[in-house]
């Protein structure tokens, strides 16, 4: 160790280390005055290009996804209105298990009235019933007069007619509503 250095053998002191040479590298490339340089290299252009093509791919399969998803959405809402409807019917059908509630829906809808009451009807000037009126259906034709092959003939001329043409069924909710 050499006398007044307190680092150990080799070392120079701080002192000596600003005034170290630099290191003979490349030295920076300097665009010209006049050009600048390129803003995209070709690895910049293939990363690009890599990116939009899986941006492109996976829109499609985000499309999908995304009517799908819509699709759920709109069957969960048909049948959650199905449930209720269904949950309506139920409960109209353990109202006909009742023998008070036929009684009302029969006063109402034919003017039925119990043994020992009085009906009461108001007749207008003119000679027709004021107010809500129940009517019956009419009874169903009887067919015993009509000929065998004229029922056969009915059916064919049934079968030829249109399906589009013809009334759908009744749908339950509006049959609900009627009564």
């Amino acid at each position: 160790m050499a006398p007044g250095s307190s680092r150990g053998p080799g070392r120079r002191p701080s002192s000596d280390r600003s005034r170290r040479p630099q290191r003979a590298g490349r030295p920076k490339p300097v665009a010209p005055r006049g050009r600048q340089a390129p803003r995209f290299t070709g690895r910049a252009v293939v990363l690009l290009s890599v990116v939009l093509l899986l941006i492109a791919s996976y829109t499609s399969a985000l499309h999908a996804w995304w009517e799908q998803r819509g699709d759920i959405q709109s069957s969960r809402a048909e049948i959650a209105m199905r449930k209720e409807a269904i949950a309506t019917l139920e409960d109209t059908k353990k109202r006909f298990d009742d023998p008070a509630y036929i009684k009302q829906k029969a006063r109402e809808r034919f003017g039925w009235v119990m043994p020992g009451e009085v009906g009461y009807r108001v007749i207008g000037a003119d000679g027709s019933v004021q107010g809500s009126v129940p009517t019956l259906d009419e009874p169903p034709t009887a067919t015993k007069d009509q000929a065998w092959y004229d029922t056969l003939w009915g059916s064919v001329e049934q079968a030829g007619k249109d399906p589009a043409k013809a009334k759908p069924p009744a749908d339950p909710d509006e049959v609900l509503k009627k009564q």
